[in-house]
């Protein structure tokens, strides 16, 4: 809406309207910079009047926390067992405080934009089923394995087309070539590494897949998966500022470049400032947890902005604790299967260090520590070269 009234404004200013003169700030609404920031507090300030309400709308519902039993959560039961009852779904929280700082801020035509914020809000609804089946309708299922990954995996298709097939957003500039969609880059070569063309489309699924499941199994302690979450929010932010724009993306930096990714940085510090204000009541101990409502919409969102940005293996590395802790998983689900031992304590990993020895802030904070550190290393890979 910002962007709109901005061009509102200039039309009346270049017709000689003289109220055009005294509303002169709005000149402001055109640069992404303030939108974005404007977004970021948006959100934030949002999520703090709403966050309490929520809360307490979720007490209401008996919308409590499911905890694994003894058996399962081992020498974890004493500490873990305690949070059973808080109230989850708060991922709703952030979803709709993103959706208003975008709509408001943002210019809600961008094909980036719609298909980030898509991604979001159709992986979102999946997650909500989800929660409101365990923790309010008491099926400990909640929506079956098979539901759940057909519909993570027929939006990962409805992304990956539409970007594919989609003129604006299927073609990029690398230096002063043009380079496809279906082209797999990374920062330290000036040139794709590989062109997949329509294979493209699978592995657009793959990711997008995998990264909302990522920061699902993250989701395990009190403000870990939403402070990682701001981190790679952040490292984006700036990748997509820097692919907007063409002179430091194909002059200077050498990196895809294509013109409307600007407002995907809107979006990115939309989601910013809700990680922060949902932070505000997740942090330990939690008075509200965000749920597979918000840890799949963040997840999915995340994957789809490092597929505009055309950065997707470079999420490996900025998101490397999600990886990590996805990676975990596998390892230790295969392993068991094909060996009948453990390699970790407990997966996901962050449980493994808790049955070290570490206390839960020791775990998060460290884990914040390590995924800072990521980020600041694939944004240095940037200009390696």
């Amino acid at each position: 809406m910002l962007y709109y009234l901005y061009e509102f404004w200039k039309s009346a200013q270049e017709s000689g309207a003289e109220w055009a003169e005294t509303f002169r700030f709005m000149n402001l609404f055109q640069y992404i910079t303030f939108r974005a920031l404007f977004a970021c507090v948006m959100a934030f300030v949002m999520s703090l009047v709403i966050g309490p309400r929520l809360i307490a709308v979720l007490k209401a519902l008996k919308a409590g926390q499911p905890i694994r039993g003894a058996e399962l959560l081992r020498g974890l039961h004493e500490t873990h067992g305690a949070k059973a009852g808080t109230p989850t779904m708060g991922g709703v929280m952030i979803i709709g405080t993103v959706l208003v700082a975008v709509l408001f801020c943002g210019r809600i035509m961008n094909p980036f934009l719609v298909v980030t914020m898509f991604s979001m809000v159709s992986l979102g609804l999946l997650g909500f089923l989800d929660d409101y089946m365990k923790v309010v309708k008491k099926n400990a299922d909640g929506v079956n394995a098979k539901t759940k990954l057909a519909w993570q995996l027929v939006v990962g298709a409805i992304v990956a087309l539409f970007l594919f097939t989609k003129s604006e957003t299927s073609v990029y500039h690398l230096l002063d070539q043009e380079m496809s969609i279906g082209d797999i880059c990374f920062p330290l070569f000036k040139k794709p590494l590989v062109s997949l063309g329509v294979l493209i489309i699978p592995f657009f699924i793959i990711l997008s897949i995998g990264s909302s499941n990522a920061v699902n199994l993250t989701d395990g302690l009190d403000g870990l998966a939403i402070g990682v979450t701001v981190i790679v929010s952040l490292a984006y932010s700036v990748i997509a500022y820097l692919s907007h724009h063409e002179w430091l993306a194909t002059e200077y930096l050498s990196i895809p470049h294509n013109k409307l990714l600007g407002e995907v940085v809107i979006f990115l510090m939309a989601l910013v400032g809700a990680g922060f204000g949902f932070l505000w009541f997740n942090c330990h101990p939690a008075k509200v947890f965000m749920g597979d409502t918000g840890s799949l919409a963040i997840g999915g969102a995340l994957g789809s902005v490092a597929i505009c940005t055309k950065q997707e293996l470079l999420l490996v590395i900025i998101g490397g604790v999600f990886v990590m802790e996805a990676v975990s998983v596998i390892l230790q689900v295969g392993s068991f299967k094909l060996r009948g031992k453990r390699i970790f304590r407990m997966a996901p990993i962050h449980h493994h260090f808790e049955l070290g020895g570490w206390h839960e802030n020791q775990v998060i904070i460290r884990f914040w520590v390590l995924s800072i550190f990521l980020a600041l290393l694939g944004l240095g890979l940037i200009k390696v070269l």
